[in-house]
């Protein structure tokens, strides 16, 4: 199994996706994919396609809804997981 989902992990992930105007640097824990890191809609979809190959885990649509911050996001990755 895969370890274990940190911050590190999701910044690598998220990075390709971040807009020109926002630094992986300004990116933590508490950052709202949408409203702090201006993340569109299609690339969150491509962020947890990506989260998905990583850990061999699927989450569905309501999950996406639960995935709003970077902390959310691993919490998610975590307890899917552990169910499997």
């Amino acid at each position: 199994m895969e370890k274990s989902p940190n911050y590190d992990d999701l910044l690598q992930i998220i990075q390709p996706y971040l807009p020109e105007d926002v630094a992986s640097d300004q990116v933590g824990p508490k950052s709202h994919f949408v409203e702090e890191l201006n993340i569109n809609s299609a690339h969150l979809v491509d962020i947890v396609l990506d989260v998905e190959d990583k850990y061999d885990i699927i989450l569905e649509n309501e999950d996406m809804d639960q995935m709003q911050t970077v902390e959310k996001a691993i919490d998610l990755i975590q307890k899917k997981l552990a169910a499997k």
